[in-house]
């Protein structure tokens, strides 16, 4: 995300290196879903409207279903006008991180960041998001971070170990799962 250029070497992005994009032009090509979702003391239609400041009512309830967030939204007290409280803390965890997958969904760039995205779902909805991001990464650029083997299993096709900062594995997550049936990737 650009939070710090590289020390050494190159970061290409469409082979042009980081530093030479604009960092608002570089920062609208990512949408991202952390571990600890980020939300705002405000409804939880603004804080899927944040991803796409222009974005309709039409929009946001797409954003909500496919995020399988819609629901519940529609079951809260006053819907899509509900407050969330400070740092969302009128949610579950899971509710929580559902909505800060519809504002990725809502962005629509062409890269996903995950960091541990299924975290604070219960298990009936992991397999639906699990299939959910898996069909997002047919149009984008879908980057995980986890230490769930059963995420990289059911979503990712190319698996990157790094260790100390540097890459030990590059291969596809097939293939590493041979090689690494017992480890934690």
């Amino acid at each position: 995300y650009r939070f710090y250029d590289p020390s050494s070497g190159e970061i290409l992005l469409d082979n042009l290196d980081i530093r030479q994009y604009k960092i608002a032009d570089y920062r609208r090509q990512f949408s991202i879903v952390l571990q600890e979702p980020v939300l705002f003391s405000t409804t939880i239609e603004e804080n899927i409207r944040y991803g796409r400041p222009d974005a309709t009512r039409a929009d946001i309830e797409q954003a909500a279903r496919a995020a399988n967030a819609h629901d519940f939204i529609v079951n809260a007290p006053e819907g899509y006008q509900t407050m969330v409280g400070e740092r969302g803390m009128q949610l579950s965890g899971g509710e929580r991180q559902r909505i800060s997958i519809a504002r990725a969904f809502i962005k629509n760039a062409p890269i996903l960041i995950l960091d541990e995205p299924t975290t604070g779902l219960d298990p009936n909805q992991l397999e639906e998001i699990r299939n959910l991001i898996k069909q997002t990464g047919k149009e984008k650029t879908v980057m995980l971070s986890t230490h769930i083997m059963q995420e990289v299993e059911a979503i990712c096709n190319r698996t990157i170990i790094i260790n100390k900062g540097k890459i030990v594995a590059d291969e596809s997550t097939e293939n590493l799962q041979q090689k690494y049936s017992d480890a934690i990737i």
